[in-house]
Order: structure tokens, then C-alpha cells, then sequence
């Protein structure tokens, strides 16, 4: 009985790395050779993660890469390591709170005072209430910049069911980590096609804004956790997601290649545009997530772009 459960084990094991080898193996991979020379790019939740190894390539090509991060003795960590291992020293860290107002506005007036454009930016962390917040208020720059793009990072669990306009916070059901996951990555793609919407209506014709899925990614889950369990299920993860740096991939080829350049409104998986949920499509849908998320927002008038 043994022996057998033994076969067993092994050949589970043997599935999962064999399928994670395939899969990092058919994962699209950015072979753009541009360079950045000149440009200014941030990268929000850059600390660790796509995000982390997105501003790596950016300095790597010559950019000027701002770091926003809530934890800036994380981001300086890695700061260090990117110009240490880059040799660009134009890498700085900023501190942002995505969910704080008045860190928004702080990192917005910071930018704005001290930086003379903004090429790139890819707005990797934080919910759509927060990268609503911080757009508003730099998108002078972002125009004034262009031709410029805007990244939004999403998930293919944009498309898992769920979603609820009338309770996006939870108030009257009950809490789930996964839906409001999938929630917050619809709201991403929803509010992309919004803004190249309202982009369009000013016309602005020369900023992109596109979504992506970067891919099931190995994540530091388990790494930090003393139970035996999530240790497990951390290496079990690690032979079949995706690195952080393939993770990136798709982050990195809309900010640098002429494709990133030319096309807007579309997501991307593997460096390629890919087909969204029928609900990422409504039109009505994404305006009532741009309404909501102003309203939530409360800018002031001079705040606001739109």
C-alpha cells in the first residue's frame, strides 16, 4: 500500500512540474529591444512581485523609474538593488498609499513639482477607486508627455462570476476573498475601457491605456507562514506558476513596444490581445464604475481632469 501511494506521490509530482514547464515554456515573453532613454515611467506596488521585476527592465533600458510604494523601506531595498545591478541611478522611491487620499494627493503634487513628464505609467497595485485618485491628478502630465501609455494590471479573474454593482464594498453580503479579487480585476478592465472612452471624447489621441493578465505568477505565499501547509502549497506553486520575471513580460511589452504605442483599449495576456468577459464589454457597465468610484473619490474640481 505504501509502494503505491509512493507511485502515486511521484507521479502527481512529476504532472505538476512537467505541466509548469510547459506552461512557462508557451508564456509570451517580451522581445521589443527599445529603449527608454529619456523617458520617466512609475510603476505603483513595485516593491516586490511583476511590479518589482516591470521597473527592473525599465532601468535596465535607460528610463527614469519612480517606485511608488506604501512601504518605502521595502522599496528602498529594492531600489538598491536595481540600481546596483543595472548601474541606472536614476531610480527613485516615492511613498504612495493607493487607498489614502491625501497620499495621493501628496505623491500627485510631488510628481507634478518635480517631474517634467511622465511616459509610462503602470498602475500595478491598488483598487480602481485608488488608481482613479491618482489619474485624475497627473493626467495633465501624462498628456503633455505623449504620445504615453497607461498599464493597467487585471487578472483572467475579471471573468469568474459574482460581481455586484449595487454592493462593490460588502456591506449587505457576505465577504468573500476570491469574489472581491475577481471584483476588483473587472472594475480595472471596466474602468480602462472608461477612461479610452472619455480619453477619445477629449480628444486625446495619442495616449494608450490597455489592461493585461500577467499570468498565474508564483507569489511569496507560504514562504513567511510557519504552518507546514502553506509551505507546501508555496512549492507546489513554485514548480507550476510563472516566475515573477515572466510574470512581467506582458507589463513590460505594452510599455515598450510600438504595439503599446499604437493600440488602446484592449487586453492583453502573453504579449498578445486577448478576448475580455462579455461583462468587461458594457459599456453602461463601465460608466457606472467611473460614477461610483468619483463619487467615492470626492476631488475637488480643480483635481479633476474629466
Amino acid at each position: 500500500m505504501l509502494q503505491i501511494l509512493f507511485h502515486v506521490v511521484i507521479g502527481i509530482f512529476s504532472l505538476i512540474f512537467l505541466f509548469g514547464v510547459i506552461y512557462r515554456k508557451i508564456s509570451g515573453v517580451c522581445k521589443c529591444k527599445n529603449q527608454l532613454t529619456g523617458k520617466t515611467v512609475i510603476v505603483t506596488g513595485a516593491s516586490a512581485g511583476i511590479g518589482k521585476e516591470a521597473a527592473y527592465d525599465f532601468a535596465q533600458r535607460g528610463a527614469r523609474v519612480i517606485l511608488a510604494c506604501r512601504n518605502l523601506e521595502k522599496a528602498e531595498r529594492i531600489q538598491d538593488w536595481i540600481v546596483e545591478s543595472t548601474g541606472n541611478k536614476d531610480v527613485i522611491c516615492r511613498h504612495l498609499e493607493l487607498s489614502d487620499l491625501d497620499s495621493v494627493r501628496k505623491f500627485a503634487k510631488e510628481t507634478i513639482e518635480k517631474e517634467k513628464r511622465l511616459d509610462v505609467l503602470v498602475n500595478n497595485a491598488g483598487r480602481t477607486v485608488g488608481v482613479k485618485n491618482f489619474l485624475s491628478m497627473d493626467m495633465n502630465l501624462i498628456v503633455k508627455s505623449s504620445p504615453s501609455r497607461i498599464i493597467n494590471v487585471s487578472s483572467i479573474a475579471h471573468k469568474f462570476p459574482g460581481f455586484n454593482l449595487e454592493d462593490l464594498h460588502y456591506k449587505n453580503r457576505k465577504y468573500g476573498g476570491m469574489n472581491s479579487y475577481s471584483q476588483s480585476k473587472l472594475c480595472n478592465v471596466l474602468f480602462t475601457n472608461e477612461l479610452v472612452r472619455r480619453l477619445a471624447q477629449k480628444g486625446v489621441d495619442n495616449v494608450t491605456v490597455n489592461s493585461l493578465h500577467p499570468g498565474a505568477v508564483k507569489t511569496e505565499i507560504g514562504n513567511k507562514s510557519g504552518k507546514l501547509w502553506m509551505k507546501i502549497l508555496g512549492f507546489f506553486l513554485s514548480l507550476l506558476f510563472k516566475t515573477e520575471k515572466l510574470g512581467a513580460q506582458t507589463t513590460i511589452h505594452l510599455a515598450v513596444s510600438d504595439e503599446g504605442e499604437k493600440v488602446t483599449g484592449k487586453y492583453f495576456v502573453d504579449c498578445k490581445i486577448a478576448s475580455t468577459s462579455q461583462k468587461a464589454k458594457d459599456k453602461h457597465l463601465a460608466k457606472e464604475v467611473w460614477r461610483i468610484s468619483e463619487k467615492e473619490v470626492g476631488l475637488t474640481e480643480e483635481e479633476k481632469y474629466f
